[in-house]
């Protein structure tokens, strides 16, 4: 199997920027008359998958949503992430685990071995135990293919005390986040193609990467960057942001897309919609 990077940079260019995440949030699931229930997160999260199926290349299922019905919810986890694999959606699992040693390890074995039922094709992780504190999981997605985006610049404001600090030498947190996962992907990426190891930087974040002095433009990885329809972001605001990197950023949006459900043509237009602004941005 080709290695993540691959996979991501053939579905992109099939599909477009966008990444559709599955949040199924106890209001999502009353807008589309459902119980906040284990029936109701199966139907929202299979709709969606269905709905996304050939429309998008990736979505992006929040592990919390399902966590928090126990197994049950885990379960159903279990046969999103399947349907996924079997409709050739690729898949951003958003666990943001962040932990050390062995502890590390683990949540690598359960989210990105293969024989795992929760495997997906990518994960979210925080490094705010140190870069380093990753290795086990960037390992594991090395010998088997996966991809990891590393929160390096989210828009919440609690997260700018970390990640806006500045070190001895005047460079930010998030600006060693990010040399350090390129140094990761210069050590283990073909030149020339999309590498494995991405970011999570907020398409809300305004003009903080440019005050921090970071430039994208330097990174061969792919960015993930929520925000885009209800949190208020534009595909003006990736272009603005991202600048000429622009083409390597998938544009996460949930709620702009699960708003318009439950109808699986509805929630296809929507897709389309906001793949069709993205593409604007190519083209200007």
């Amino acid at each position: 199997m080709n290695r993540y990077g691959v996979r991501l940079a053939q579905a992109m260019d099939q599909l477009g920027n966008v990444c559709v995440g599955i949040d199924p949030h106890s209001s999502q699931l009353a807008a589309w008359g459902l119980d906040d229930d284990i029936q109701g997160l199966r139907t929202f999260s299979l709709t969606l998958v269905e709905a996304m199926a050939g429309q998008v290349p990736v979505v992006k299922p929040q592990s919390a949503f399902f966590e928090r019905f126990g197994s049950r919810g885990i379960k159903v986890l279990e046969e999103v992430l399947a349907a996924c694999r079997q409709a050739g959606l690729l898949t951003i699992l958003d666990v943001k685990r962040g932990d050390i040693g062995s502890t590390m390890a683990g949540y690598a074995q359960a989210y990105l071995h293969p024989d795992s039922s929760l495997t997906a094709d990518a994960i979210t992780l925080s490094p705010y135990l140190g870069f380093g504190s990753l290795s086990p999981a960037l390992e594991l997605a090395k010998q088997y293919g996966k991809g990891i985006y590393v929160l390096a610049l989210t828009s919440n404001p609690e997260g700018f005390q970390v990640q806006h600090a500045l070190d001895g030498s005047g460079k930010s947190v998030a600006a060693n986040i990010i040399s350090q996962a390129e140094q990761e992907n210069k050590a283990s990426s073909d030149e020339g193609h999309i590498a494995d190891i991405g970011l999570v930087v907020g398409a809300t974040t305004g003009n903080a990467a440019n005050d921090l002095g970071i430039d994208f433009s330097a990174f061969s990885g792919s960015v993930l960057s929520p925000g885009i329809g209800a949190q208020g972001a534009t595909p003006a605001d990736i272009q603005r942001i991202f600048g000429k990197s622009a083409f390597r950023v998938l544009a996460s949006t949930s709620r702009g897309i699960s708003s318009v459900g439950p109808k699986v043509p509805s929630l296809q237009a929507a897709a389309r919609q906001i793949t069709e602004q993205m593409s604007d941005i190519f083209r200007n």
